[in-house]
């Protein structure tokens, strides 16, 4: 890495993101981050992990921080750039983000998803390593796949909020579109039989609504999921939800932002550096908020594998 202050920067930036919204306020974003980081190249992508194949070539060319400029799904594209399967292919390099997305649920536990803010955390000099997930699953062709994860991996419900969120939806604000979604997929859901095995002990079954895997404290666009998760611990912070019905969201929307559900009856928290996953249901998986497949899944920390610009 260079020892000068300003660091040899790609962006990479998702016009589609907040419904196109990040498209068309690219020029404000642009100079808000000439003002940190002086000169840069961005690019924009135009398809489906396009971020990814843009941040590898960047990387390869021997960037020095990739900047990702969009929601969490771009900013999951962009991280999966920085690994082949579950090694990182260049330690050295720097992730910065710019959350303008739908959710954008990752930036909200480094503190905000405010453009001034994030834009002048990438002008200084500081930045620390931190955990990424890894999970091997089964993708929506019946293949094994394997993904790294910077935020949030679910199953369940959740699995199916994510496969609803589409692109009429993300017209709206994230957290009216999230809601919109988990009201709709509440409605015919019913908990599903989950088999859970944590750090490789014994597997125990749960009769299960949603169960998170976290890195970071949110998901769904600002529901405070694992209120006490840290992204450099070494470990998830799992929370199991049973029993959780369409009137229980309505009822308890405002514990599931505050991070007041982890104190109701239905609700499970462990803590793991691993999992296995696996139902005779077939069980959909999302991570980062992306709905990639169902389970089996197998999940793991990959501890201080990234390092982020602070």
């Amino acid at each position: 890495m260079s020892t000068d202050e300003k660091l040899r920067t790609m962006v990479i930036v998702n016009p589609s993101s907040a419904a196109g919204a990040n498209g068309r306020r690219w020029g404000r974003t642009a100079q808000s981050l000439r003002r940190s980081l002086g000169q840069f190249q961005h690019v924009f992508t135009d398809g489906p992990m396009h971020a990814t194949h843009l941040a590898r070539q960047a990387l390869s060319e021997g960037y020095e921080m990739v900047v990702a400029v969009g929601g969490d799904g771009t900013l999951n594209e962009v991280v999966c750039a920085f690994f082949d399967g579950d090694q990182p292919v260049a330690p050295q390099a720097v992730l910065g983000i710019v959350a303008l997305g739908t959710g954008s649920d990752f930036a909200r536990t480094l503190g905000g998803t405010d453009l001034e803010a994030s834009c002048a955390r990438l002008g200084g000099r500081g930045s620390k390593p931190i955990d990424v997930g890894h999970a091997r699953f089964v993708d929506h062709h019946g293949a094994s796949a394997e993904r790294v994860f910077l935020n949030v991996a679910s199953l369940g419900c959740s699995g199916q909020v994510a496969h609803l969120i589409n692109p009429g939806l993300k017209r709206f604000s994230g957290s009216l579109a999230f809601s919109i979604a988990t009201a709709r997929a509440l409605m015919s859901y019913r908990d599903q039989l989950v088999s859970i095995s944590l750090d490789d002990g014994p597997a125990r079954l749960y009769p299960t609504t949603a169960c998170a895997f976290c890195n970071g404290r949110y998901f769904g666009a600002g529901m405070q999921v694992a209120p006490h998760a840290q992204i450099d611990d070494g470990k998830f912070n799992v929370t199991l939800w049973s029993g959780f019905r369409l009137l229980d969201f309505m009822r308890k929307r405002r514990a599931l932002y505050s991070g007041a559900h982890v104190h109701e009856a239905g609700t499970r928290l462990f803590q793991a550096s691993c999992a296995t996953v696996t139902s005779p249901d077939e069980v959909l998986f999302e991570l980062d908020g992306e709905g990639v497949g169902r389970l089996p899944v197998r999940l793991k920390i990959l501890p201080h594998a990234l390092r982020l610009k602070i």
